[in-house]
């Protein structure tokens, strides 16, 4: 069984190794940072992509990309986790309420793709490990506020107050103090291990290497880090390790503008990748871009997104039950009155 809140809580104080929280102390965490400062160096345009001087960036090393696949087993989900949330032990619905709270403030504050993921991550870990009390609905939001605050203060250069973070819609107002205790018992779950191995340390090796070494466009970049951001949404890709969906998605992107034999595109791949793996992630991104974009008899046509983001999007924030399909809280949320906020 969970220890309680208060419990958990209470025995956080001192705790932390001033080193652990970007590299684990395991001497590998210049590599990883050096990989992450590679999406930074480049900033941010206006559309949360990146752009920059990208001739100034050299490609990966062999021995920096070994570090990360040895990593990245390190900050992901319980092995059952996607079991638990297929099989009902774990509620889908509270994962979707989170997500639906954190994109909205994300997009609120124009944060970054790398936050966006980082607190997707968290809370997938979180769930994973802690059982949140039943009973208290504005646990999850709690939850949400501490994993976007908590990746937020890891990848972006301006971090609101935790008061004000609190945008959008939201149902409850936590204080400062309530948010940074939720903080404490997240960072102790996840065992201060927050920065994670993400598909973005990837991208531009395997964007590289499908162009021949050479470094890709733009444009390709944009639509990686797009695609990335709304397949994390899926519960169906939380069991793939973020090489594997980088490698997915790099392949995704490329083969949208040009004929690339599988074979070919998936050559590339270095050894501790699983070549089935991949193409078994590439196979679910385009069943679920067909999913939404050739509806079922009884669809509306007219609801269905017609960008390949959009598209994405919308089969992400989707979950079946035995019988019927439930949308997610985005979808629900304009059927039903927000509730008063109430201050916690």
């Amino acid at each position: 069984m969970a220890p309680s809140f208060d419990r958990a809580v209470s025995s956080l104080l001192c705790v932390e190794d001033d080193t652990s929280v970007f590299g684990e102390n395991d001497g590998d965490g210049a590599a990883g940072e050096g990989v992450e400062a590679t999406w930074r160096r480049r900033g941010r345009g206006q559309d949360g992509c990146f752009e920059g001087r990208e001739e100034l960036v050299p490609m990966q090393s062999e021995e920096c990309l070994a570090v990360l696949l040895e990593k990245e087993c390190r900050h992901l989900p319980g092995l059952d986790y996607l079991t638990r949330l297929r099989n009902g032990d774990l509620d889908v619905a509270v994962r979707a309420e989170a997500m639906d709270w954190m994109g909205k403030v994300h997009a609120h504050f124009s944060f970054g793709p790398l936050s966006a993921y980082l607190s997707i991550n968290y809370l997938d870990r979180f769930l994973s490990t802690y059982d949140l009390p039943k009973g208290k609905p504005w646990m999850t939001q709690l939850l949400a506020v501490a994993c976007l605050s908590l990746a937020a203060k890891m990848e972006e250069t301006e971090v609101p107050l935790s008061l004000d973070l609190q945008a959008g819609e939201s149902k409850f107002v936590f204080e400062a103090r309530t948010i940074q205790r939720m903080e404490l018992l997240v960072l102790s779950t996840l065992s201060w291990r927050m920065q994670a191995v993400t598909p973005f340390s990837y991208l531009d090796h395997f964007l590289r290497k499908i162009n021949g070494g050479n470094l890709p466009l733009r444009t390709l970049i944009s639509r990686s880090v797009q695609l990335v951001l709304s397949i994390a949404k899926g519960i169906d890709f939380v069991e793939f390790r973020p090489s594997e969906v980088a490698a997915a998605v790099a392949i995704s992107v490329v083969r949208e503008n040009q004929f690339m034999d599988i074979e070919e595109a998936t050559s590339f791949l270095p050894q501790p990748v699983r070549k089935e793996r991949v193409l078994r992630c590439i196979e679910l991104i385009s069943d679920m871009a067909l999913s939404v974009a050739f509806p079922k008899s009884g669809t509306s046509v007219s609801s269905v997104p017609q960008s390949p983001i959009g598209v994405l999007d919308a089969a992400c924030l989707s979950y079946k039950t035995d019988e019927t399909a439930i949308g997610s809280c985005a979808n629900s949320s304009h059927s039903s009155p927000d509730p008063k906020r109430r201050r916690t």
